[in-house]
């Protein structure tokens, strides 16, 4: 009997204290202050929000607008078709390298007809094409039919390049900072790759997934085929994996270092920025090599891949 009277007066204060809780005013909204996640994640993810410049006052500089959704009936879930962030800047990048090509090579004709030469601009790229395609790409590629191949590679070259400056812009983002997207690019080398392959080498291109060798005895060949084949079957699909993830991580590393060097000012204050704002800085010119050099290295690596299937008979 006590542990029961004690357990009711137990219960019996616990409804009084709920009693007067309720009597209360409701409690405040909770007010979270930003974190260094709040601050970085937004400008390196994809969403479908995209910024633009406008005045609203000192200390907002920028607007911001929600892309259309379509969604599309798919086994009875509705998946959304709509543009992104990162597509309407991969748009914008398509965009950009075929003005800058069709409005250069324009200019070069005018030239050429004028004076003789081409001159400005043009002259400049027409450099930096023919570097590309006869120093670079086509000891790679191979020379009998290689050259098939070069407007692919440079149209890797300047769109991967145009993405991957866009976000060094204001208002602007990386869509080579998505993984979806460094995929993709990876999967469309691959598969020209393997059709190169199938092209150039005809029935000997199952030799690049059986592996089969000529010059042993018949055990050692079975052998070698069971220990071999599926080397050669992953070493397929290791390539694009490498082109996706060394494009993907190098792009989003720098941009996380310099919004985590900006972000340091919003954390703690301007006292930072003297040192803060420097070292973006110098992150940030660090980052236009960096564009540069990993638009060359995909480029490059898949006019290796290209150049390596099609001498495989060799």
């Amino acid at each position: 009997m006590r542990y029961r009277s004690l357990a009711l007066a137990f219960l019996a204060a616990l409804a009084g204290m709920a009693t007067r809780l309720s009597a209360q005013e409701p409690a405040a909204p909770i007010h979270k202050s930003l974190g260094p996640a709040d601050i970085i994640m937004p400008h390196i993810t994809d969403s479908k929000i995209i910024e633009y410049p406008c005045w609203k006052g000192a200390g907002e500089w920028a607007c911001e607008d929600t892309l259309p959704t379509w969604n599309v009936n798919i086994a009875g879930r509705p998946i959304d078709f709509g543009p992104t962030k990162h597509v309407v800047f991969l748009l914008l990048s398509a965009v950009l390298v075929g003005l800058v090509v069709i409005l250069a090579a324009r200019a070069h004709v005018r030239s050429t007809e004028r004076i003789g030469r081409p001159r400005g601009f043009a002259a400049g790229l027409e450099a930096v094409i023919l570097y590309l395609r006869n120093d670079v790409f086509m000891p790679v590629l191979g020379g009998h039919g290689g050259e098939r191949y070069i407007p692919l590679v440079l149209s890797l070259f300047f769109f991967i390049l145009f993405c991957n400056l866009f976000g060094l812009v204001p208002y602007g983002s990386t869509p080579t900072g998505n993984v979806s997207v460094t995929a993709t690019l990876a999967i469309i080398t691959f598969i020209v790759v393997e059709i190169a392959g199938m092209r150039a080498l005809g029935r000997g291109y199952i030799g690049t997934i059986i592996y089969w060798p000529h010059d042993m005895a018949l055990p050692l060949k079975l052998l070698l085929t069971l220990v071999m084949t599926p080397v050669e079957i992953i070493g397929k699909f290791t390539k694009p994996f490498a082109l996706t993830i060394r494009l993907f991580a190098n792009m989003i590393a720098g941009h996380v270092i310099i919004l985590a060097l900006i972000g340091l000012i919003f954390m703690f204050g301007w006292a930072v920025a003297i040192a803060a704002i420097p070292m973006a800085l110098f992150i940030m010119f660090l980052e236009i090599l960096v564009a540069f050099i990993q638009a060359f290295v995909f480029a490059l690596l898949a006019s290796v891949f290209i150049g390596q299937i099609r001498a495989a008979h060799h």
